[in-house]
This record gives C-alpha cells, structure tokens and sequence, in this order.
C-alpha cells in the first residue's frame, strides 16, 4: 500500500530584517539611522537593529572583527560585494548630498543615470534612485 501524505500548511514567513556586518556595529547603525530616519528597535552589545515605525522589515547591524571592506565594482583578488541596498528617493540630488554630508562615499563608476552608487561607512555599496518609467 502507499504512504499517506499528511496535508500541512505552509508556515508563515516574513522577512524582519537584512543584516550587514561592520567593524562598528553601532557606528553604522547611526549612519542608516540618521540617513533613513528610522528608530532604533533593539541594541545590545555587538548588534543593533532599526526599523521603520510601521514595523515593516528594518535593517540590522552586527559587529564582525574581522570584517573587510567589500571592492565594487568587483575584481577577481579583493572582498566582493556579497549584496546592496537600493533606496529610493524623492529627490536624486539632494538625497546623495544628505548621505554624503553624514559620511556616505560616492564610488566612481555610476551606471545609470537615474540611480547613485554609494558606500556607506563601512563601505557597503547602496544605491539611490528616483522610480522612473511606467508606474512611477
């Protein structure tokens, strides 16, 4: 006779944050901070996250002492960039002047016109963009 399969419900999932390594995690966590205007929802030594106040998924923030500096664009023989951020914006101009003015760094290839390559302070890649196109 057959197996008997048990009909089970999928679990619920729901993404609560991205975590991203810095060799401060505090530090880091003020730059996303001041840069998103979100609060802190949790911190403890080593680990700090924030969040939108609707809750929504928030970003975390976790201390790695031996955290290296990821390259982008990638090369072959240096830490890759293992993923970004893109956030979007109102306002292109003014947006890259405010994360710059709080420590943000702009990379030197920018490969669209509507979108800003940045690096935080720990040098994590993120990208600012103004929603074009259908739908914007």
């Amino acid at each position: 006779m057959g197996q008997q399969h048990c009909m089970q419900t999928q679990p619920l999932f729901t993404l609560a944050a991205t975590t991203l390594d810095a060799p401060d995690a505090r530090e880091l966590a003020q730059f996303y901070q001041d840069l998103l205007g979100w609060p802190i929802r949790k911190e403890e030594p080593g680990w700090v996250e924030i969040a939108p106040p609707d809750r929504r998924a928030g970003l975390s923030f976790q201390t790695e002492p031996l955290f290296t500096r990821p390259r982008w664009p990638s090369t072959r023989f240096e830490q890759q960039m293992m993923m970004h951020l893109d956030i979007e914006v109102n306002d292109l101009s003014s947006a890259v002047e405010h994360a710059l003015a709080l420590g943000a760094t702009m990379t030197d290839f920018q490969p669209q016109d509507d979108v800003r390559v940045l690096c935080d302070p720990a040098g994590h890649p993120f990208c600012l963009f103004v929603r074009t196109g259908p739908g914007a």
